[in-house]
C-alpha cells in the first residue's frame, strides 16, 4: 500500500485532476491542445534532451531492455493486428491502427514521469530509450502498413517509408532525442545557465504530461466497437507486459531498475497519437478514443499491481 501511495497515486491523482479541469471545462474549449502542445514542443523535449545529454550513451543503450521492451511491443502489435482481422474483417489500414493501439503505450507522458517517481532521475534513461523504441520503430513501422492499406496508397515502398520516415524526424520529440545523443556523444559541456533553464523547463513536462492526458480523456467519446476495442485494451495492459515478462527468461539479466521499467512500460495504457492517427486515415477512430480511455482505467490497476509486485517505492 505504501508502495502505491508513493508512486502510483500521484501519477494517477494528477490524471485525474486533468479530467476534472476538463469536465469542467476550466481551461476553455483549447485546453488539451494548449497543453499537448507546451509539453510536446517544450517541456518534454527538455527533459528527454537533458536526460541524454548528462549520460555517456553506453548508459542508455541497453540491449536487453530493447530485447524485453520492444519486443514484447512488437509481438502485441501482430497480435492486436490478427485479432481486428478475426473480429472485425478489417483491412490492412484497420488492423495496422488496432495493432498499434493494442501496443504503442502512453510512455512519453506517462512513462517518464512513472519511471522518474518510482527511481529518480536514473528512471528517465529506460523510459526515453523506450520513447525511441515507439516513435521511431513502432509507430514507424505502423504508419507505414497503414499507408499501403490507405485509400491512397503511395506508388512504392520507399516512397511511403520516406513520407513516414520525414513525419518522424519533424517530430520535436526525436529531435531532441537525437541532438541529446549527439551531445553525448561529442562530450559537450552544457553551460550552467542552459543547464537550468532546461531543469526548469523539464521539472513541468511530467506535471503537465499527465494533466494532459486526463484533460484529453475528458473530451472523448466511447464509441461502438467493443469488442475490437476489448482486444486492443487487453493486448495493451495485460498481454504486453505478460509477454515482456515472459522474454526476461531468455534474455540476459540487466539492472534491476532496467527490468523493472521494462515491465512497468510495458504495462501503460494507449498514447493518444493512436488516436490522431486513427483519425487521419479514418478507421478505428471510436475505437482508438474507447481503448485510451479503457486502458487508462484499467492501467490504475495494472500498474499499481506491478508497483507492489516488483516492491517498487
Amino acid at each position: 500500500m505504501h508502495a502505491i501511495l508513493t508512486v502510483a497515486f500521484p501519477v494517477f491523482a494528477l490524471v485525474g485532476i486533468g479530467w476534472l479541469g476538463g469536465r469542467l471545462r476550466l481551461l476553455g474549449a483549447h485546453g488539451t491542445t494548449a497543453l499537448n502542445g507546451f509539453v510536446t514542443w517544450f517541456a518534454l523535449p527538455a527533459m528527454l534532451f537533458g536526460a541524454l545529454a548528462k549520460v555517456h550513451l553506453e548508459e542508455i543503450l541497453n540491449w536487453p531492455f530493447v530485447a524485453v521492451f520492444g519486443g514484447s511491443m512488437l509481438a502485441t502489435y501482430l497480435v492486436g493486428m490478427v485479432a481486428a482481422r478475426v473480429v472485425a474483417r478489417a483491412g490492412l489500414a484497420h488492423m495496422s491502427l488496432h495493432g498499434l493501439a493494442a501496443s504503442f503505450g502512453n510512455v512519453g507522458y506517462m512513462g517518464i514521469p512513472l519511471c522518474v517517481a518510482a527511481f529518480g532521475p536514473q528512471g528517465a534513461l529506460p523510459a526515453t530509450l523506450a520513447v525511441v523504441l515507439g516513435a521511431a520503430g513502432l509507430l514507424t513501422l505502423a504508419l507505414v502498413v497503414a499507408e499501403f492499406g490507405g485509400d491512397n496508397p503511395p506508388p512504392s515502398r520507399a516512397a511511403a517509408v520516406a513520407r513516414v520516415a520525414g513525419a518522424v524526424l519533424r517530430s520535436p520529440i526525436m529531435q531532441a532525442v537525437v541532438l541529446g545523443m549527439l551531445v553525448s556523444a561529442l562530450a559537450l559541456p552544457i553551460p550552467a545557465p542552459i543547464g537550468r533553464f532546461l531543469d526548469l523547463l523539464a521539472s513541468a513536462a511530467g506535471p503537465c504530461a499527465l494533466f494532459a492526458i486526463g484533460h484529453f480523456l475528458s473530451e472523448q467519446g466511447v464509441g461502438e466497437e467493443w469488442r475490437e476495442v476489448g482486444w486492443a485494451s487487453f493486448g495493451k495492459v495485460l498481454l504486453q507486459p505478460l509477454l515482456a515478462f515472459g522474454l526476461l527468461a531468455v534474455v540476459p539479466a540487466m539492472d534491476d531498475m532496467w527490468m523493472k521499467s521494462a515491465l512497468l512500460l510495458a504495462a501503460l495504457p494507449s498514447a493518444a497519437n493512436c488516436f490522431v492517427l486513427a483519425r487521419e486515415y479514418g478507421r478505428f477512430v471510436a475505437g482508438a478514443s474507447a481503448t485510451i480511455l479503457v486502458s487508462t482505467i484499467a492501467s490504475v490497476f495494472t500498474v499499481s499491481a506491478l508497483v507492489v509486485l516488483l516492491r517498487i517505492g
